[in-house]
């Protein structure tokens, strides 16, 4: 039996997270997450493949578009680690295998790869990150990690 001095605290659960990107021509965003990216594309500027779900909306100024700048280094990560070098708008995990096929894939088909893949370390973690940049600029990060 539960104490009643006890008070059970209820949280709701949050739902899978979507980002919300706007851009400066609908249309070719939603052509480019298409036909480069390999995303399902609806009319409402839904872009999905697999685990990833963006919404594109049209911006009203151009001035409306803005990725992300890079983040302040930082000291105090549980690794040496100190963050990236370059601003991340989306951060995708993908399997250590697949990293490299899908870089391949996007730049086969036009797609603008900020970052080559490239390899790294945190603590006893080794990472594999790569960027790829949208029409509008913003950095989609595919990343995994394995225990090196």
């Amino acid at each position: 039996m539960n104490n009643p001095n006890e008070t059970a605290v209820k949280r709701g659960q949050l739902g899978q997270t979507i980002q919300v990107r706007l851009v400066s021509d609908l249309k070719k965003s939603q052509e480019y997450y298409r036909k480069v990216l390999g995303c399902e594309v609806d009319d409402w500027g839904h872009a999905k493949r697999d685990g990833m779900l963006v919404i594109l909306q049209q911006a009203n100024s151009l001035d409306d578009v803005r990725p992300n700048a890079i983040s302040r280094k930082r000291n105090d990560y549980p690794t040496e680690w100190e963050g990236p070098d370059f601003g991340w708008d989306t951060y995708i995990h993908v399997g250590w295998d697949d990293l490299d096929h899908i870089v391949e894939e996007i730049s086969e088909k036009g797609g603008y790869i900020a970052a080559e893949p490239f390899t790294g370390t945190h603590g006893k973690w080794e990472f594999k990150n790569a960027c790829i940049k949208d029409p509008d600029g913003y950095a989609i990060v595919l990343g995994s990690m394995r225990e090196g």
